[in-house]
């Protein structure tokens, strides 16, 4: 097992890893930019070091600040957390170069689902399922409407590369496809370097489920279930819980066996998450696969009772999983939250000061925070203040508790989306598992 680890994030994420490295016995390297200076993960690692000002760019994607960093301390692997340089393949292959182990899959797996065309080629090989759409990136606005005319509007229209709903938007016409080209494929170019676009069909009302896997480098691959994470606002997702209220036993072995398949296809090791859209007949296609811890990990740990971080280390170290598929339990339910520092109404990030930040506590409740009382939202980086999750028996129990928890939870100072989440979950639709992709746009119209 590895002595050091340098953790390449920032916030919750990074005190999260810290908290199963020091379980583990191994020691941590935190990195900052001036920014966070005084903040959470910077004070809880063995070490920390200065990589940059604030503006991402100079400072958590300064991958040469990084590297050098993980030399100067020692550190014998880096984990990157979600976001940020976690899906950069050039990162990966960096590392290895310099003989620092890269605590997730290889360059090259990274590098075969970082394209969503050259993914969608993978997943077809693999026997799995996607959504009908164009064969590859399309050149121009007159191509994308001769294709959108033979798939059938309304379609999506998407960014080749990336992810977090940038690029990505559904049109209803020629019209409004012609319109959306040009400015996504924009966005697409100034987030990732790259402005190709590619069309896929709208698939109507489905859900957005995943399935967490874990794949080791000795052969052995196994999937942790699935994570219900239709909420969405923007197509960033606002409520996630374990298993899903619509997925049966079938469907999560299709499902799960899909994902498994993909992953052979690519020789993927470590943690990763396949992401799939289900119909109301239970259909399902390929949308994406992150290569990387998720956001929502917690839910899945919740249900099954493994660390992932812990099994990302030992399967970065060479361990082989310890289990198999028989193995692994499925015990209650799971659901979480995300926090944001936001305006309730605008959906939009609101930075600040936090005043006051009391969480809330309890049976089956758990906190992933990356800040306190006195803490500062900047305009730098992602407005998420933490993950609330609960755990219960049931998905009624689950329910109850994640209630009482928002109820108690006190944030003063900013403005956050705590407003929301309690109308989300004290809704009938939520209660009733009727949660596609346009719940928060249909909500109340139905």
């Amino acid at each position: 097992m590895f002595a050091k680890v340098l953790i390449a994030n920032r916030g919750e994420i990074a005190r999260r890893i810290i908290r199963t490295c020091r379980r583990m016995g191994i020691a941590t390297v935190a990195v900052y930019s001036d920014a966070d200076e005084k903040a959470l993960h910077v004070r809880e690692a063995d070490e920390a070091v200065r990589i940059g000002e604030p503006p991402v760019a100079k400072s958590y994607l300064n991958i040469e600040a990084i590297l050098r960093a993980a030399e100067e301390t020692g550190a014998e692997a880096i984990h990157p957390g979600y976001g940020l340089l976690s899906e950069n393949a050039e990162f990966a292959r960096a590392a290895v170069a310099r003989g620092i182990k890269f605590i997730g899959p290889s360059a090259e797996a990274i590098a075969a689902m970082g394209s969503k065309v050259a993914a969608r080629e993978t997943v077809k090989r693999a026997g799995a399922p996607v959504v009908p759409g164009s064969e590859g990136a399309v050149a121009d606005a007159d191509e994308a409407a001769r294709m959108a005319a033979e798939i059938g509007y309304p379609v999506m229209l998407k960014a080749s590369y990336g992810g977090g709903g940038i690029g990505m938007q559904v049109v209803q016409s020629e019209e409004e496809l012609r319109k959306a080209f040009a400015s996504n494929s924009a966005r697409a170019k100034a987030y990732f370097g790259n402005g190709e676009m590619f069309l896929e069909k709208r698939v109507q009302r489905p859900r957005h489920v995943e399935i967490q896997v874990l794949c080791d480098a000795h052969g052995q691959a196994v999937y942790l279930w699935e994570r219900e994470c239709s909420i969405q606002r923007r197509h960033q997702k606002v409520v996630e819980e374990a298993p899903s209220p619509f997925v049966d036993e079938a469907l999560r072995q299709r499902m799960g066996e899909a994902a498994l398949a993909i992953c052979r296809a690519i020789g993927y090791e470590n943690a990763g998450t396949l992401e799939f859209l289900v119909d109301e007949d239970k259909n399902f296609y390929f949308l994406e696969m992150n290569t990387r811890l998720q956001v929502e990990h917690p839910v899945t740990e919740m249900v099954t009772g493994l660390d992932l971080v812990e099994w990302q280390l030992r399967i970065a170290a060479g361990e082989p999983l310890g289990f198999r598929q028989g193995d692994i339990r499925r015990d209650g339910h799971a659901i979480e939250c995300r926090v944001y520092a936001e305006d309730p109404e605008k959906m939009l990030p609101s930075p600040g000061t936090i005043s006051r930040l009391v969480l809330p506590e309890g049976e089956g409740i758990r906190n992933d925070v990356g800040v306190e009382s006195g803490s500062e939202i900047t305009p730098y980086y992602d407005p998420m203040i933490g993950k609330l999750i609960a755990h219960g028996r049931d998905r009624a129990e689950a329910i109850q508790r994640m209630q009482q928890a928002l109820d108690a939870y006190v944030l003063e100072g900013i403005r956050s989306n705590l407003p929301l989440l309690r109308a989300i979950v004290a809704s009938d639709r939520f209660r009733a598992g009727d949660t596609t992709t346009d719940f928060l746009e249909s909500w109340g119209k139905r």
